[in-house]
């Protein structure tokens, strides 16, 4: 994440980032010491898409501060 925004990794530790995803449940976390972008749990996809033969999930993040 800090890579594709142009940021160094403590400059991303400095804002404050929020990973939003729709639904209840948070299937992504950034990694503190890497900034990549991590699945904070299992993703069962039979349960989400059932019969949906494309399964995409959305999640937006969110820097604050000038870009």
């Amino acid at each position: 994440v800090a890579k594709d925004l142009g940021l160094e990794l403590p400059a991303l530790r400095r804002r404050d980032l929020s990973i939003i995803d729709r639904g209840r449940t948070q299937y992504f976390a950034l990694h503190g010491k890497t900034g990549h972008l991590l699945t904070a749990q299992r993703i069962d996809r039979e349960q989400l898409c059932e019969s949906v033969q494309q399964c995409v999930l959305r999640c937006e993040l969110i820097v604050e501060g000038e870009m």
